[in-house]
């Protein structure tokens, strides 16, 4: 029996790959888009199995009508309180006014569920909302990936290439959680079509220290790399707060305050996961942190753009 899918998010970098992972099955999708958007119709308007509907977050019953009818809705959103908290409030209301037996919120992310308190806006917004998830009478799945790999070569400034450092907060053999996009949109396929799922799915595509990152880049470039302690996850925390004071635009989605209160969930152990099941689909060849550098020290070599 086809499935029908409803993705939220579905135009944004993770979304458009959840879309990708979920045609390799048999599937019939709806993507949400808001009202006076056209890019949703750009990019899936040519696919026969994908139907877009249009819906605004705070039209109640536009958003039921646009849920109606399907076996899951798949979360794929970005933002912070306004989309994360409120947009997906919506989406979780609606989808339990039309009876949709399932619900995958936009977690995405290391274990939110032990940090503490103050130490993670994102992660906190995420824990809020999971709150009303476990409230809602709708059966629910939350997926757990630790960082996607891909932010060690973009956004995320741990890697020092040109100085030949990896930095590290406390401990340089903490261990840190690094799932590809690709993998996580592959794991959330098979989640929305899988109909016993758990309330939580862990998985990581590789489990290194920033030890062994320093290893894995002096293999790849023959130069040697080393561990850099920046300091302690305590002063870390301290700093991103002193920023985030100063911050011009407190509703930034990824400022750098923010990146810090990764680091210091993520070194301090607090976001670790601890229950990974990569296996639970299926055996499956996992890109690791090692394939994402070498593929970024690839195009170095060839004077190629970085991920």
């Amino acid at each position: 029996m086809t499935s029908t899918v409803l993705i939220a998010g579905a135009t944004g970098d993770l979304g458009r790959r959840i879309v990708r992972a979920l045609l390799q099955h048999d599937v019939r999708l709806r993507v949400l888009t808001r009202p006076g958007s056209g890019t949703a119709a750009a990019l899936f308007g040519g696919e026969e199995r994908i139907d877009v509907v249009v819906a605004d977050y705070s039209d109640g019953a536009a958003l039921r009508t646009a849920v109606t009818g399907v076996d899951v809705v798949v979360s794929a959103v970005s933002g912070v309180r306004p989309v994360i908290v409120d947009a997906q409030r919506a989406l979780l209301a609606a989808a339990v006014a039309a009876g949709v037996p399932r619900f995958i919120p936009s977690d995405y992310s290391a274990d939110y569920r032990s940090i503490a308190v103050g130490s993670n806006r994102n992660f906190e917004l995420r824990r809020e909302f999971a709150a009303d998830v476990d409230a809602a009478p709708i059966r629910a799945t939350s997926i757990l990936n630790g960082a996607f790999a891909e932010i060690l070569t973009g956004e995320a400034p741990m890697i020092l290439f040109d100085r030949k450092r990896v930095l590290f907060w406390s401990s340089a053999d903490q261990i840190l959680d690094f799932t590809s996009k690709d993998d996580v949109a592959r794991v959330t396929a098979s989640v929305a079509l899988d109909a016993d799922a758990p309330r939580v799915v862990e998985v990581a595509g590789s489990r290194v220290t920033a030890r062994d990152v320093a290893q894995t880049m002096t293999e790849l470039t023959g130069t040697t790399f080393k561990p850099q302690w920046a300091g302690t996850t305590g002063s870390l925390s301290v700093m991103s707060k002193v920023l985030r004071r100063l911050a011009k635009d407190p509703d930034e989605t990824f400022p750098a305050w923010q990146g810090m209160q990764y680091f210091v969930s993520m070194f301090s152990g607090q976001a670790q996961l601890h229950h990974v099941d990569n296996d639970r689909y299926g055996a499956h060849e996992w890109t690791t942190v090692r394939d994402v550098l070498a593929a970024h020290v690839a195009r170095e070599r060839t004077g190629g753009a970085s991920a």
